[in-house]
């Protein structure tokens, strides 16, 4: 039987705290804090940030959509780098498809950035009603992931790839971000309570046909 790779607890709070980093928007007034930096609105926006983040290639194969729009080979080239560096591989951390698209509990990572003043959370409706979950990036929160990821190449990799992530995402809310998710027949297909299966192969073989029309 294959074995399932998981992260700790620690690996998924550093993932988020890039996420978070990277795909909030600026706070401009003190209105969350004095020292609350960014905000990212809703836990589905999150999930579906950090889904990219845990299968590159789900991510590799949006980057080859944006060349397809943009022609921008920068993103051919990023997308050779995933596949060089095996990341589909060595990177994949699988989600479970629920009703709503790719899930995972976030209480125990997100307790430890909360414990130490790097996030904080906060919940927009009444209890049994929550609307919606922030997510509030403190001045700590900013500082400590710079920090972390100029002390370590592993760490580094995180916030790298969070803001190629978060500038595909755009500023498009959670749901419209699990509907272009939801494109991929994989993603789609995979029964409810199911691991969502990898597109792995078939995205380099897009790859490749790709370059072989820019060498032609």
């Amino acid at each position: 039987m294959t074995e399932i790779p998981v992260a700790s607890d620690r690996q998924s709070a550093v993932r988020l705290l890039a996420c978070i980093d990277a795909g909030s928007v600026p706070v401009t007034d003190e209105s969350w804090g004095a020292d609350v930096v960014a905000i990212l609105r809703s836990q589905s926006r999150l999930q579906a940030l950090d889904f990219w983040m845990r299968n590159p290639d789900y991510l590799a194969n949006e980057l080859l959509n944006e060349f397809e729009k943009t022609k921008d080979r920068v993103l051919i080239r990023l997308v050779q780098q995933i596949f060089d560096s095996r990341e589909p591989d060595l990177r994949r951390l699988p989600m479970i498809r629920y009703h709503f698209g790719a899930f995972e509990p976030l209480d125990n990572p997100l307790a430890i950035l909360r414990a130490s003043d790097l996030i904080r959370v906060q919940r927009e409706g009444v209890p049994g009603q929550v609307r919606e979950h922030l997510y509030l990036l403190t001045h700590r929160g900013r500082a400590s992931m710079n920090e972390l990821a100029a002390a370590a190449p592993e760490i580094a990799w995180y916030k790298d790839r969070a803001a190629v992530v978060a500038t595909l995402a755009g500023e498009v809310g959670g749901k419209a971000l699990k509907d272009r998710q939801y494109l991929q027949q994989e993603y789609a297909s995979t029964e409810l309570k199911h691991l969502i299966a990898p597109v792995t192969d078939r995205v380099r073989d897009r790859l490749e046909l790709i370059q072989k029309g820019l060498a032609a």
